[in-house]
Order: C-alpha cells, then structure tokens, then sequence
C-alpha cells in the first residue's frame, strides 16, 4: 500500500506540474458556469412574474430537458461531454513511460507491476476527486440559491460523474499503456470513450446486439443517477469497468515484461474480461439491487399505494404481454429499436417486484375500415409487406392475423399497441395512448395491476326512458369520463368496469360499485320502480342525476331517499355567459368526501351546470344528507315558470315564484344498510361531467375531477389509485437580482481567474526549480 501512494503522490505531481491539468480544470469549471448561471438568471427574472415555480433543484441541476426558457440541468449537460477531458489527461501515464525507456526500470524493480498500476490509478482518482470538488462549488451555489435545496438529488449527480470519470481514467490508462506516443494515446483514448458514448445507439432493432450495445453505453448509466436514482447495480458498472481495464493494463505490462504465447495472452485477457463482465451481470439481476431514492419527493420510485399492491401480489409472477401491430401507427414507439426504453417504463415495478415477466408479440391485423378503403382490393398481408418494405420493417416472427386472432382477442382495442397483464389467470388490458409518451403512467398500471387482486367496481348505467349514453360522443352523454379507451382519464382505464341495463326487461347486478340514472325523460313503469325501491332498499349505491323540467320524472323516485327536485330552474347573474350556466362551489361535506378535493375547495373552485334544479331535504329521515355543491346566494336564484335565456336579462320576480339564496345543486346521501355504507349521490344537472362540460376552455371548472372523486366514492375509494406525492418544497430562488449579480462575477471571473492564477504560480514555481 505505501508502494502504490509513493507512486500515486509521484503522479499526481506530474500532472500538476502540467499546465493541461489546470486548463482542462479551469475549461471545465466555464463550461459549468455557462449551463447553471444563465438558468438561476432566468428563473429570479421569471420569478416575478410567475409564482410557484417547483423542483428548481431538478431544473437547475439534473433537468434532461429544457423547460420553456429553463436550459438542461448543469449536471445533465455536461455528462455527455466529460469524456473529452479525460484523455488529455491520461496520455502520458504510462505511454510516457515506454517513450523515455524508463518502463524498464519499472520491470526490474521490486515494485509489482499491479502497484504500479493501482498507484498510477489512484493519482487519476485524486483528481478525479478535485474535479468533483470544482463540482461542489456548485452544489454550494445551488444551497445559497435554492430555498429548501434538495442536497442528497445533487450529491448523487455528482457521484454520478465522479464513477464516469474514473471509469473513463482506467480506460485511459489501459489506451496509455499500448503505444509510447502521448498523442496516439489520447486520440484512441478519445476514440474509445467516444465509442462507449455512443455505441447504446447501434443494433437496437436485434435482441442479442441490443442488450450488448446498452450494457456497453456507459453515459446511460449515470443519467440515471444523475435523475436522483442511486442503484448498486449501477455503482458496480461502473466499478467493474474500471477493473476490466485496469485488469487489461497490468496484463499488457506483466505480458511486456516475459515473452508468452499468443494463447496465454488471449487466454489472460479473456480471464479478466470474463470476470468483469460476470461481476456485472450478477449485480445487474433485479434481486440483488439496492436502491436508493435521493430525490426530496421520491419521484423515481412508484408511490406508496402501488407498492402496497405488488406487496399483496405475493411470489406469484405477472407476465406482462405487450401485443404490437405493424399495420399500427403506434409500431413506432413499440418496435424492436425501442426495447430499451419500454423496458425501462417498467423497472419501477420490478424494483419490488422482480418476476414481472415481459414479452412482446409482433403481429399485423387490422380492424378499421378506413383501412381498407384507402387499400381497394389489398390483402392485409399485402398491405403489411408494403409498409415494412417502405419503413424498413424486419417481418421475421411477425403473427399474421389467423394465428393472432387464434391468440387473443383485440377486437375493440383500435388495433394500436395493447398490453395484457396476466396473473393466477386473471387478465386486464393496459392500453397505450397518443401524445409524447404513448406508455400508460404509474395510474393506469397500478389500476390495471390491482384489477387483478380485487373484484373491479363496476358503474351500471340504466337505459330505460331515453338516457345518457356512455357509448357516444354528443355533447350531452358521457363516453368521455366513462367510456374512451383512448383517453387516460377516462374511468374504464383507472380501473372501473362500464356496463348498462334495462330496468324494465333486465335485474339490476349484485355487487356493483353504483348504479346511474342519467336524466330520464319519461316516468318509470311501475315494475322499473319496484326494482329501483327494493335496490335502494337492499343498500345498493344509486347516482340519480335529473334536470329542470324532469321533476315529475324523478321525484316520485326521491320521495323514498327524503330529498326533492325543487320546481323551477336554478340561474345565476353572469357578465359573460348565460343566466342558465350555473356555477356552485365546493363544499366542506365535499372535502370531507374525497379529501383530494381540498385544494379545489380551498381555492373556491366550481363546477359548471349549464340548467341544474334546486334540491331541497324533505325531512330528517334515515339517511345523512350532505350538499356537495351549494350556489352563490348573491347572485343565484330558482326562477319560476317559462323564461328565455337569449333576450332580456333576467330579474329576481318574487311574485311570480322567484326564490333568490343559496340552494345545493348536488346532495350526498348515505346510512348503514345490512353493515356496510350505503352511498347515493343526487344531481338536479346531468349535464356536468357530460362529453361537452368535460372539454369547456372559456371558464375554469372541476368539473371532471369532482366527477371523478364521486365515483371514487362509490368504489371506496379502491380506484383510481391514491398517486398523491410530497409537493415540491423547493419553489422559490433567494437570491436578489444583486445576488444574481454576484454569483456571475464570482462563477465568471473570480473562480476561474483564481484556478488560473494557481496554476500558474505553481508551473513558475516548479520552473525556477
């Protein structure tokens, strides 16, 4: 050990006295300056203006990606660059040896080849460490700057460069060690990281290259760690790595000392490759890693509710199938060449689960009709081999669509990508949808996940008397919310079954979550009501949800319930819209509801009811009644009679029936029937969480996060899944425009003129000597 620090302390002042060290130290530190600066800069500025800013550690630091005006995070946007540094730097550390001859001095001496080697590494983790050092400067800035900095997020980001750099300075050393010219040294020291950097791009559309390539890619590895997520796999990586090259070093100089055969020199270098690699690899299986989390809000890990469902999942395996059609447009972001990334969509899950089995079936098949259209008299093989000619689609292993539709049924699934997760023989579908990132989020998966270990609620729509439909796209029905396969929000993929019945030819289910009567438009028979009575009876949930003018329809029914449809139609005083656009706030009996609405409340949020009835509680009977949502008794009143909405504004006319105040528009109702909760929510406007209300832009509503929370509410909360995180505490920038000032003299000028300035009283020093 003392060996290795002589020759460490003997390197390290070697560099030190070269005046690259300090120039690629100083270029380094500019280059920083220009990444953070300007983004501190630009947020105090936007500060202003704009309140409310969230995770500036992430945006100043670690960011990926710009963000409006907000550049990459210093520490992102250099890692792709701190390869250039190294080479200049590991040049001469051995080849300097073999040019002066004084190599073999070193092979007579009583110094192992390995000390050597280990010392002249350890000189390169010194300054790697300076480097990293430079790099707390800016930690420091971000801890002055930031209020509540999230210090762990940016620590890791600069371990994460620290293992980068020290794996590239083994890489060095070994590329040192193979010539006795400095300068052909560094340029295939550059050539080698350059290829590491990059090589994670080549053969992704083949399975065995592509796992090759992404295992070489080293930069990939500490972009993770740099986003906050420290994994012992990672660590090991990048360990490991330097040991391989290290290993290869002393091979060449212990190989350059005594003449052996081609075969032990292959066989020894074999040795260590394999070695490395098996390090690696068994550090890489998903049991064996450690995680840590840095970020202050826990943003790489899935959240609290997920976890809790793969717990109850036990050993049993899930296998996840993801069904990818070439005929699709969506083929793109699921092809072969983008494996790494999917794969990468599910290690959050794995982390705590590990035999989620992933597949991938490829397959061509289409449903649509538009299809067809566009091709007259095309075959769908024809139609496929068309398209993989012209986008340079590998057709092998492909299904066709006989021994596809022999598999699964994906009729109904738009034929875009699809996934089935599958566990103790129960299935669900995860479905993809348009936008930047077409995979489901941590909500749909961990709705789909948990389908499969509870009976999912099911929504039983009635169909008697004209209803809403969740099938249809007008304005007035409900597809939307309920029904769109397409859309994220929509309940059918947060985890709820939709159904409908006929009330009249049809029994109600047992077990569902609720049943919904939509703004029927004639009275019910007397059999429909029967049945509705002795469900209500039995402790069934019920959304009764009417409209103005629908009383006589629905009042016979919430006379049984002690509520009423007032007569009349609620109307509210407005500058800009209808006096029949009524608009009620959230109440506290809301909040106490779904406490998610708190926020919503709080900030005295509404919901829109393009003509809602006024409800009324007839008496105190054997439910608890509860307005959800109550109207202004400034500016609200039940008008009476006919009225028309496009003409005269309207007036309060209290002799003619008008009652002006605060009046609720939706009522919570709930008692305890046969041991369990009975919960019934009546509505006087079926209209709010309509196709139309849900897609209203000219006025902020809640209208489809209030709906949604009802529903929630009648799934005991079950779905859709609690994905509540920590908030960002890290919102607002202290500095002053002086202090920004500051910062920019100290990080432009004074740092960087002080790393000049003691280099170069060193250099003079070490020359007058």
């Amino acid at each position: 050990m003392k060996k290795i620090v002589q020759i460490a302390r003997l390197e390290l002042c070697l560099l030190f006295y070269s005046p690259i060290a300090w120039l690629l130290i100083m270029v380094l530190f500019v280059h920083m300056s220009h990444a953070l600066i300007p983004g501190i800069a630009q947020i105090r500025h936007l500060q202003e203006f704009i309140p409310g800013f969230s995770f500036l550690t992430e945006r100043l630091f670690t960011s990926s990606s710009s963000s409006g005006n907000i550049s990459q995070g210093v520490f992102f946007s250099i890692l792709g660059k701190l390869y250039l540094y190294t080479p200049l730097i590991t040049m001469g550390i051995i080849s300097r040896e073999n040019s002066s001859g004084s190599i073999k001095l070193l092979f007579s001496s009583p110094v192992k080849l390995s000390h050597i080697v280990y010392g002249k590494f350890a000189a390169m983790l010194v300054f790697n460490l300076v480097i990293a050092g430079l790099m707390g400067l800016f930690f420091i800035a971000g801890s002055l700057s930031v209020d509540h900095f999230d210090y762990p997020y940016v620590l890791v980001a600069i371990l994460a460069s620290f293992l980068l750099l020290s794996a590239y300075s083994a890489i060095g050393i070994f590329m040192s060690s193979l010539t006795t010219y400095q300068v052909v040294a560094a340029i295939c020291t550059f050539a080698v990281l350059a290829f590491m950097n990059y090589v994670g791009n080549f053969g992704q559309g083949l399975d065995f290259v592509r796992d090759l390539t992404h295992s070489l890619s080293m930069p990939s590895r500490a972009e993770r760690m740099v986003g906050g997520l420290l994994s012992s796999r990672d660590v090991i990586y990048y360990i490991a790595v330097s040991g391989i090259f290290l290993g290869f070093t002393i091979a060449k100089l212990e190989l350059g000392r005594v003449s052996r055969s081609f075969v032990y020199q292959t066989g020894r270098y074999t040795a260590v490759l394999v070695v490395g690699l098996a390090v690696a690899y068994l550090s890489s299986r998903q049991r064996v890693i450690v995680y840590y989390d840095a970020t202050a809000t826990k943003a790489n890990t899935i959240v609290k509710a997920t976890q809790e469902i793969l717990r109850k999942m036990g050993d049993e395996p899930v296998e996840m199938t993801a069904y990818i059609n070439g005929l699709h447009y969506t083929y793109e972001n699921a092809a072969p060449v983008n494996r790494i990334f999917s794969i990468a969509q599910w290690e959050p899950y794995l982390r705590f689960k590990p035999n989620i089995n992933l597949h991938w079936v490829y397959y061509y098949d289409s449903f649509d009709p538009q299809l067809y259209a566009v091709n007259p008299g095309k075959s769908l093989k024809t139609m496929f081999a068309e398209k993989a000619k012209s986008s340079d689609i590998d057709t092998a292993g492909f299904l066709s669509p006989a021994q596809i539709r022999k598999q699964i049924d994906l009729r109904g699934e738009n034929d875009r990508v699809v996934i089935q997760l599958k566990y103790k023989g129960k299935t669900t579908f995860l479905r993809t949808f348009d936008g930047g990132n077409i995979w489901p989020k941590e909500e749909e998966v961990a709705a789909a996940l948990k389908r499969l270990i509870v009976t999912p609620p099911k929504i039983v729509f009635s169909t008697d008397g004209y209803q809403r439909s969740v099938d249809k796209i007008g304005d007035r029905d409900y597809k939307q919310l309920f029904n769109t396969k397409l859309s994220r929000n929509s309940l059918i993929n947060t985890g709820f079954d939709i159904d409908s019945v006929s009330l009249e030819h049809g029994q109600i289910p047992a077990g569902i979550a609720t049943l919904v009567i939509a703004d029927p438009k004639v009275a019910f028979s007397p059999a429909a009501l029967a049945k509705l009575h002795q469900y209500i009876a039995e402790g069934g949930n019920l959304m009764i949800a009417g409209e103005p003018g629908k009383q006589v329809v629905l009042n016979p029914l919430l006379d049984s319930l002690g509520v009423k449809m007032l007569d009349g139609t609620l109307v509210q005083h407005s500058r800009d819209f209808s006096y029949g656009l009524v608009t009620p706030n959230l109440t506290a009996a809301a909040v106490k509801m779904a406490p998610l609405l708190k926020s919503a409340f709080m900030e005295k949020k509404t919901v829109s009811m393009p003509g809602t009835a006024a409800l009324a509680e007839l008496n105190s009977g054997a439910f608890d009644v509860q307005p959800l949502l109550m109207t202004n008794a400034k500016t609200s009143w039940i008008k009476k009679g006919a009225f028309v909405l496009d003409s005269a504004a309207l007036v309060v006319e209290k002799n003619k029936g008008d009652q002006p105040g605060a009046f609720p528009a939706v009522l919570l109702l709930s008692r305890k029937v046969n041991h369990k909760q009975q919960r019934i929510i009546v509505s006087g406007d079926a209209d709010f969480f309509s196709n139309k209300e849900l897609g209203r832009t000219n006025m902020e509503t809640v209208n489809g996060f209030f709906a949604v929370n009802l529903f929630s509410w009648f799934s005991n909360d079950e779905f859709p899944v609690d994905m509540v995180r920590p908030e960002s505490k890290d919102t607002t920038l202290k500095l002053s425009k002086a202090g920004v000032k500051t910062l920019q003299i100290s990080y432009y000028l004074m740092i960087p003129g002080t790393i000049l300035l003691l280099g170069a009283i060193l250099l003079i020093r070490r020359k007058r000597k």
